[in-house]
């Protein structure tokens, strides 16, 4: 009752909608033109533009800037990124220890970012605390510790049920592990100024202005197309709307809710005191943060993909899907079976068929991209935006390679989804045995996982 559905996302609700910028007025020319007005976007151009000033930077947004993940996200700034123990198999251990570092220096990169900017995002670093709920999920839980250790995280500690709690009485937790690489933010918050930023360094955004093509040298629009030497594409979950990119990357659906504030004796219920971000070790896992404005905001996939690679309409979801979240809140909260849930909406994530995130300059067409991020993307796309201006500056001549270009995801190449009906078959498919998967461990409470999840993993290619 009273919940509001869409309207792109609660944190455009909290915090209102962007004055519009104008669109695209005709053909142009610039150094460097960045399709994407996300994170990713605007952190390539902010960089760029601080290295070099006189760079002519165009960024085009078809809706507006934070329109897609970067307006609808969890808010988690925190280390990790998608595919690393790939990039392990692939280049060695080391080298995915650098590219683990760099995430780390990420995290403490966008606060530095934001504290020398002035920002307001509602920036907290309390560290990511990620709960097991059952026997299986803390064998899980200890593999993924000692997996994190092993990849240099000295600072990461393992918690029992009692130290949990502490931090956060989520019901029948049995264990924990923290990192301080996290932080809680407000998304829009942080979009806004990030935009507003690199409009100030003199970069042109031009918004409503939908890229339906790009080509070497080329970003073609209905409004006129804008000439470059490189042409980026931070597009993320809206990759395939792009000519010949429908199958690049799957646009997987993520839906979230927020409650209503909680009252200070609730809060004294929950505990959260140094407000984490909180995750979980299922398979179908969830997500979650303790607001500025003391809600709880709390996401998981709901339906994950629709058919045909469609995104979604301004951020409606099902009430079905809105209905699964409250369950997982309550069944972490009980104490809070009572509370309103303010909020519901959802948004896409862009998955390769890897699962890998990469970050790309084909030096020899000037097309870029990076993106990938499998849900990551809040720290991931800051790591990328500095890359990208490593990789232009170095092409263009104005540095060396510098030591990003040589982090392990740098120019990875993934093959194409397949086509349809199998990916709409195949996700679903997934999906629905992770629950089944997550739902056997619960009821059966032994401390193997379940055979369903590792079936969906080698269907899904994430192994």
């Amino acid at each position: 009752m009273g919940t509001v559905n869409g309207g792109i996302s609660y944190w455009f609700t909290e915090d209102g909608l962007p004055a519009p910028r104008e669109p695209l007025p005709g053909d142009t020319s610039a150094d460097v033109v960045i399709v994407g007005g996300g994170y990713t976007g605007l952190w390539t151009a902010y960089y760029l533009k601080r290295a070099d000033p006189e760079l002519r930077i165009t960024v085009l947004e078809q809706r507006f800037c934070g329109y897609g993940a970067s307006g609808r996200n969890g808010g988690w700034l925190y280390n990790g990124i998608a595919g690393r123990d790939r990039y392990a198999r692939l280049h060695g251990h080391e080298s995915a220890v650098r590219l683990q570092k760099a995430m780390n220096g990420t995290v403490a990169e966008v606060i530095r970012v934001a504290a020398e900017e002035k920002w307001s995002a509602d920036l907290h670093q309390g560290g990511v605390l990620e709960v097991a709920l059952t026997p299986a999920q803390l064998v899980r839980l200890r593999a993924f510790h000692e997996a994190e250790r092993a990849y240099g995280e000295d600072e990461r500690l393992l918690l029992g049920a009692r130290e949990t709690a502490e931090r956060i009485r989520i019901a029948g937790a049995v264990g924990s592990s923290w990192t301080p690489h996290g932080a809680r933010l407000h998304p829009v918050k942080l979009v806004k100024a990030l935009a507003a930023s690199v409009e100030a360094l003199g970069v042109t955004v031009h918004e409503s202005t939908p890229v339906t093509e790009i080509r070497p040298g080329h970003a073609v629009t209905p409004y006129g197309t804008v000439r470059a030497p490189y042409v980026l594409r931070c597009t993320e979950g809206f990759t395939a709307s792009l000519k010949g990119q429908r199958r690049t990357w799957l646009p997987m659906n993520s839906s979230m809710i927020t409650t209503e504030p909680l009252t200070e004796e609730q809060w004294e219920s929950v505990g959260w005191a140094d407000r984490e971000t909180l995750g979980d070790m299922a398979h179908a896992y969830m997500y979650a943060q303790r607001t500025a404005d003391g809600r709880i905001a709390l996401g998981g996939r709901g339906v994950p993909y629709r058919f045909g690679s469609r995104t979604d309409n301004d951020g409606g979801t099902q009430r079905a899907t809105a209905r699964e979240l409250r369950s997982v809140l309550t069944r972490f909260f009980p104490q809070l079976a009572g509370v309103g849930i303010a909020h519901a909406w959802s948004g896409v994530l862009g998955v390769p068929r890897d699962w890998c995130a990469t970050v790309t300059l084909d030096r020899a067409t000037g097309l870029g991209w990076a993106g990938g991020y499998v849900g990551s993307g809040v720290a991931t796309a800051n790591l990328a935006g500095r890359t990208l201006r490593d990789l232009v500056r170095h092409d263009a001549g104005r540095s060396g390679a510098g030591e990003l270009a040589a982090l392990p995801w740098v120019n990875h190449r993934v093959r194409k989804w397949e086509p349809e009906p199998l990916r709409w078959l195949g996700v679903r498919g997934m999906y629905a045995t992770y629950r089944e998967a997550d739902r056997r461990e619960r009821v059966g409470r032994g401390a193997a996982s379940s055979r369903l999840a590792r079936v969906a993993d080698r269907v899904a290619g994430r192994g």
